[in-house]
């Protein structure tokens, strides 16, 4: 059997120059495409403005507030806020201004309520290490990015609360409260 070779003959530099630079252009746009498939919000934590903490807390400031003051641990905090889901399913939303203990809910809630001043908009991503984590329902699946937006309006320490309902409940009740909790308690937890 005999075997009869056929040259090739030597192909052009330039010609492997323009297969290079397709196979680049192949994989900017691959790129690209891939990054279309994200949620807008998923997009905008990566964007400009976007801060992130070293627990993994995303956040970005919409309006600035007073500044002054901060919320802290013993503090309640009344905010409007909307919770949504990476891909903008909200799963929550204040529908008045909401008093929210920041020792009662999430720890990456708490986190972000506490760098915010009084009148302040801010956008925040939580993690879900720093949210539900693998826990789920039937609004928020598990491992689970959240997104909140969130307007602080005012924050009071936890005690002056607390005496001001056991003053309101001498005085014969706490109109539109629930008997010894905070009024209106709903929390993102």
């Amino acid at each position: 059997m005999s075997v009869t070779a056929v040259p090739l003959r030597p192909v052009r530099r330039s010609y492997l120059v323009w297969i290079w630079v397709a196979v680049v252009a192949a994989v900017v746009v691959a790129a690209l495409l891939a990054r279309q498939g994200d949620a807008p919000l998923l997009r905008e934590s990566r964007g400009s403005g976007v801060v992130t903490t070293a627990s993994g807390l995303q956040y970005k400031v919409i309006e600035p507030g007073q500044g002054g003051a901060h919320p802290t641990a013993s503090d309640v905090a009344l905010i409007n806020y909307t919770g949504r889901l990476i891909d903008g399913t909200v799963f929550d939303k204040s529908q008045q201004p909401t008093p929210m203990p920041l020792s009662g809910v999430l720890p990456g809630f708490s986190e972000a309520l506490k760098l915010m001043p009084k009148g302040a908009k801010y956008r925040f991503w939580l993690p879900a290490k720093i949210g539900y984590g693998d826990r789920a329902n039937d609004k928020i699946p598990a491992n689970s990015t959240l997104v909140f937006d969130v307007e602080l309006l005012d924050f009071i320490p936890e005690a002056v609360l607390r005496q001001m309902q056991a003053q309101q409940s001498m005085m014969g009740g706490m109109p539109g409260g629930a008997p010894g909790g905070v009024p209106g308690a709903p929390s993102p937890r």
